[in-house]
Parts: C-alpha cells; structure tokens; sequence
C-alpha cells in the first residue's frame, strides 16, 4: 500500500519548513513542495518539488494541479497566510478536501475580513479609507485612539496606532511607504478601526468537517499598547477565568464560521476588554514564526505540524488535548534598525530552570529592522513547566540574560 502524498505550500521565507519535514517523515507521508526559489529545497526535493510564484494564486494552483498528473497528491497544506488561496484552488480542481476561495481569500484582507464577519462576533468599529480620504472626519467620527492597518500584510507589518490627527496621517504616510516596498499599490485602501484597550490572547485551532477544536489559549501578558505591536510573551494555558475562555472559544467558532472556512488550521487574535471579547484578526494557518514549538498533543507530545497533516488527509483529530503542562515562548523582536553583529547570553539563557530550547533565527551579518516595517524576529526561547506563572517567570528571566548587539 502506497503511503499518503501531501503537498505543502511553503515560501522560502517560512521559519517552519523543518519541523514539517520531520512532521511528514515520522506519519511515513511522502512529501511534496510547492515553493519559490528555494535552494535547500530544490535540491533534496528533486521532482517533488513543483516551482510556484506566490504572488499569483491561480497561477501556481495551476502549477500544483498540472504536477498532481505526476504525482498522485491526497492534501494540500498551506503553512502560511501566502499559500492559502492556491491551496484552496487548486484543492477545489483536485476534489480534495478544502476551504472555499473566497473564505479564505477573506481571510487575507483585512477589510474583507471585517465584513465578512459582521455582526457575528464583537469587533473594532471601522472605517476603509482610500487615497483621498477625508482622515480628520474618520477619526471624528471613530474618536482616537486609532489603529491604521494595510488591508493585506501580516505579522503586524504596518500596523501603527494613533492618538491624534497628525499621528494618523504619519501613520496613513508610513502604511504608504510599507506598501509600496513591498511592490503593492501605494494607492490601496487602508483599514482604520478604533484601539481596542485590554488583554491580548491568541487561539489556534483545527477545522474538521466545518466542526471547530480548540488546540491552545495563549496568554499575552506583556500589555501591548502601541504604537506599534511587536509580540513578545505566549503562556497557555490561560489564566482567564473559565466563563471568558469558553467566550474566546465561542468567538472563534462563530468568526470562522461567519468566514465560511470548513478545513484545516485557524488562529486568531482577540482582546478582552471588560466582559468583551473583541475579534482583531483571523488567519486560516497555525501560529506563526517559531511559536508551534511550544504546543504538544497527547500522551505521546505529538507536535502540531503532525495534527494538520493527518487533519488534512482526514483523520478526525477532535478528541486529542494539548499536555497537561503548561508551556510558552518568548519571542524575540528587533529593537531598532541596523546590522546584526551578535546575541549573547544563549547559553545562559539555556541554563534557567524550565527552559526547554533558545533557537536563534537571525545570524550575524542579517541586516534586521523593527515593526512596523518588518514582521521577523530574531529568535524564540520556550519553556514548560507545571504552570503558567512558571513559564512565565522562566521566559522572562531566560530574555533578560540576552544581549542583543545591532550596528
């Protein structure tokens, strides 16, 4: 009996890429690649790996449905927020399990995603601006504090808040100067929606047949308040009280089905203000960077990336829990602009008590830069212990040993 092939659609920029190589090796999956450009790949992946351009969604869902004439493909799985509208296509041309297009398309516009959602669920009042905007009369109108978002970046790229009229238009300036980089047009709409005070906590969860599973809660207890938004600390399990985790729960629920999404991976980010849960964003993938590390599954702790592929192929995973431990990781942003010359303290940091692993991503020489302008991270330290309030403790002391050079 042939083993199952899933294909994964992963851009050569993704921190995930081995740990769904070793996910694929250990279930016994023949993997196939869709990417771009990437060499590593292209060369251990040999006739298995199928070149895509990520920018162009029906374009590289052509490419993977004209390669699944070679290659028997079971699933497509798309590790990132840039794979999900070509997984989606092609999947739909290969009848194989999937989302609609247009869900998860939603999903990767802000705007769309706003509406989309509609009263389902508690979310920021909001406004879309285009280039002649009137941005006075939209924060009279919405009252600051404001946050400005570009409709289709990820990872907090772009996301500025504002306090007033003149810090909106630097932020409206900047958001301008991001698009524009990053080759989009300069001219594109830009999501103006009220701050949201409060806790911040992310949710990740698996679809099974339109049925919602609840992986992990995770705790953000460094108070994200702007102006700009650089994650730092994720513990799970939550310390909110059981009625406002059953709440984050039912607004995930809701929101992806408000979205139309029916299979595979969900995270999302919400802020608890007072009573409220309030939607911020919703992503048909799992965490992101480096940040599955902290999440294992069972008695076994299977990894997550094993969930998603048998998820994919169909297994129904809805009775598995995460472990009993408490787990968390720090995640490391870039504090200013510059070149990386070095990051001390790894070993030492290794050496707190619960701290599991410290993996550095950045390397000497990488020219870095902070959000808003760049949504990288220079690192993750993880930790476990028996609760959250110890992992916690452990991350941070494990991140106040770094030193962190940048020229």
């Amino acid at each position: 009996m042939q083993p199952p092939s899933v294909l994964f659609i992963l851009p050569s920029s993704s921190y995930r890429i081995a740990d769904f190589v070793e996910a694929a090796d250990t279930l016994g999956v023949e993997m196939l690649v869709a990417t771009e450009g990437h060499q590593t790949l292209a060369a251990t992946m040999g006739d298995r790996l199928v070149p895509i351009d990520l920018c162009d969604d029906q374009t590289a869902a052509d490419r993977i449905v004209a390669a699944a004439k070679l290659r028997r493909i079971d699933a497509i799985v798309p590790v990132d927020d840039q794979g999900v509208v070509a997984a989606a296509i092609a999947s739909s041309k290969l009848g194989l399990t999937h989302n609609p297009a247009a869900a998860v398309a939603a999903t990767r516009n802000k705007s769309t995603l706003r509406h989309k959602v509609g009263a389902a669920v508690r979310q920021p009042a909001f406004n879309v601006a285009g280039p002649r905007a009137d941005f006075s009369e939209l924060g009279r109108t919405l009252g600051y504090p404001l946050v400005a978002k570009p409709l289709s970046m990820s990872a907090s790229v772009g996301v500025i808040r504002a306090n007033d009229e003149e810090a909106l238009g630097r932020a409206v300036d900047t958001i301008r100067n991001i698009v524009t980089a990053g080759g989009a047009d300069p001219n594109e709409p830009i999501l103006i929606e009220q701050y949201v005070p409060g806790s911040e906590v992310s949710i990740d969860g698996l679809i099974h047949e339109g049925e919602w599973t609840t992986l992990a809660i995770f705790d953000k207890p460094d108070p994200m308040e702007g102006p700009h938004f650089e994650e730092t600390l994720f513990v799970t399990p939550s310390r909110h009280p059981p009625e406002v985790v059953s709440e984050i729960e039912a607004v995930a629920a809701a929101a992806v089905a408000a979205v139309g999404l029916r299979t595979g991976a969900v995270h999302a980010e919400m802020r608890i203000k007072g009573s409220d849960v309030v939607l911020l964003e919703l992503a048909a993938r799992t965490i992101g960077g480096l940040c599955g590390r902290a999440l294992r599954f069972g008695l076994t702790s299977t990894p997550i990336e094993q969930l998603i592929i048998r998820n994919a192929l169909g297994e129904d995973i809805r009775n598995i829990r995460r472990e009993s431990s408490a787990s968390g990781v720090a995640m490391l942003p870039v504090p200013r602009q510059g070149t990386l010359l070095e990051i001390g303290g790894v070993e030492a940091a290794r050496s707190v008590a619960n701290i599991t692993a410290v993996d550095i991503t950045a390397r000497p020489g990488d020219a870095v830069r902070p959000l808003p302008y760049d949504g990288t991270y220079l690192g993750f330290v993880f930790a476990k212990a028996a609760g959250p309030d110890e992992v916690e403790a452990a991350l941070r002391t494990a991140t106040q040993t770094l030193s962190i050079d940048i020229e």
